[in-house]
C-alpha cells in the first residue's frame, strides 16, 4: 500500500511539472502581456522597464523556476483583464464551480446506478427499452442544446425556474468561501444547470452498469450463488452489484474531473459565475495567467480524483488488499 501511494505521487508530480510547463509556454508563445499591460503607445524604457518587474528579461529555466514555485503557492500574477490577483479570481470562482459539479455528480449517480441495475435486470421489457432509448438521447444530444431546452421549458414557457447566474448565496469561513446551498433562491438557481451538466454522465453510468451488470450475472460464481439456493435480492445486490461498481467507480471518479473541467459550456449557456465561465472571459481576451492558472488548477483535480479512485480500488475489490508473496510475480 505504501510503496504504492509512493509510486502515485511520483506520476502526479511528474504530471503536474508536465502541465507546469504547458501553461508557461502560454506566456512565451500567446500574446505579449507587456503589450496587453501598457498598451500600444507605451515607449521601449517603459516596455524594458515592465519586463524587468515580471522577471521577462530572465533566462528561460529561471523564469520556468519561478513560475512553478508561484504556482505551488498558488500565485499566478495579476489578470491582464481585470488588474487583480488570479488567485483571488480563482478562490472567488472556484465554490460554484464546485457547488455545480458536485450536484450534477450526485444526479448521475443517484440515478444512474438504480436505472442501470433495473435496465440490466429487466432487459427486453419495455420499460428497460424506454430507459436505454432516454440515454442514447443523454448520451448523443450536446450539453448546450439540453440547456437551451430546459431554459424554453422551464424558465420561458413555465416560468417555474430562473435561467442565469447563481441566486441568493451565503459566505461561511470568514468570506472565503460562498455557497447558494442555504438558501432557497439558490436551490432554484442551481436546479438547471445541475441537470444539464449531469445528463450526458446520468447516461454514461447508465449504459456502464447495465453493460457491467449483464457480464457479472453470466459469470460462474453467480451460477454458484444461485446454485446455492441465494434468494435474487442477494445474488443481485450483494454480489452483482458490488462487483459491478470497481468499473464504475473508475469512470465516475475521472467523469467528476470532466464536470469539474468542462463544465464551460454549462456555465457559459446559464450565465454560472463560475471558472469555466471565468476561462472563457479570459480566452477572448488573451488573459494569459487565468489561462494557466486554470490548466493547472485542472490538472491537479485530475490527479486528486484519480489517486482517490485508485485508493477506492482497495475498498471495494478485496483482491487487490491481497500481498504478493515474496518474490512473487
Amino acid at each position: 500500500m505504501f510503496a504504492f501511494l509512493v509510486r502515485r505521487l511520483l506520476q502526479a508530480v511528474i504530471v503536474m511539472l508536465t502541465v507546469a510547463f504547458l501553461a508557461f509556454m502560454l506566456f512565451q508563445y500567446v500574446g505579449d502581456p507587456v503589450a496587453q499591460m501598457l498598451g500600444q503607445d507605451a515607449t521601449q524604457e517603459q516596455r524594458e522597464a515592465l519586463k524587468r518587474d515580471l522577471g521577462l528579461d530572465q533566462p528561460f529555466p529561471v523564469q520556468f523556476a519561478r513560475f512553478v514555485g508561484n504556482a505551488v503557492q498558488g500565485e499566478f500574477g495579476l489578470s491582464l483583464r481585470q488588474g487583480r490577483q488570479v488567485s483571488t479570481l480563482i478562490a472567488e470562482r472556484f465554490p460554484a464551480t464546485l457547488e455545480l459539479s458536485m450536484a450534477a455528480a450526485v444526479i448521475a449517480l443517484v440515478a444512474g446506478i438504480p436505472l442501470g441495475v433495473y435496465a440490466a435486470l429487466r432487459r427486453g421489457r419495455f420499460g428497460a427499452q424506454a430507459v436505454m432509448t432516454l440515454s442514447l438521447l443523454g448520451v448523443s444530444l450536446p450539453t448546450f442544446l439540453i440547456g437551451i431546452l430546459l431554459i424554453l421549458v422551464f424558465s420561458v414557457q413555465l416560468q417555474w425556474l430562473p435561467s442565469f447566474g447563481r441566486g441568493d448565496t451565503v459566505a461561511l469561513f470568514g468570506g472565503s468561501w460562498t455557497t447558494g446551498l442555504l438558501t432557497l433562491d439558490g436551490w432554484s438557481h442551481l436546479v438547471l444547470p445541475a441537470i444539464t451538466l449531469s445528463v450526458f454522465q446520468l447516461a454514461l453510468i447508465l449504459r456502464l452498469v447495465r453493460a457491467e451488470m449483464l457480464e457479472v450475472l453470466r459469470t460462474d460464481y453467480i451460477k454458484f450463488a444461485r446454485a446455492r439456493g441465494l434468494s435474487d435480492r442477494a445474488i443481485h445486490f450483494s454480489h452483482a452489484l458490488k462487483n459491478t461498481l470497481v468499473p464504475v467507480i473508475t469512470i465516475t471518479g475521472l467523469q467528476l474531473g470532466s464536470l469539474i473541467a468542462f463544465a464551460i459550456i454549462t456555465e457559459t449557456v446559464f450565465q454560472w459565475p463560475g471558472m469555466g465561465f471565468l476561462f472563457i472571459q479570459a480566452v477572448q481576451f488573451a488573459d494569459i495567467p487565468v489561462m494557466a492558472a486554470y490548466l493547472c488548477l485542472i490538472a491537479l483535480v485530475f490527479v486528486i480524483v484519480n489517486l482517490v479512485v485508485d485508493l477506492l480500488y482497495f475498498v471495494v475489490d478485496p483482491r487487490l488488499r491481497v500481498e504478493k508473496p515474496a518474490g512473487g510475480h
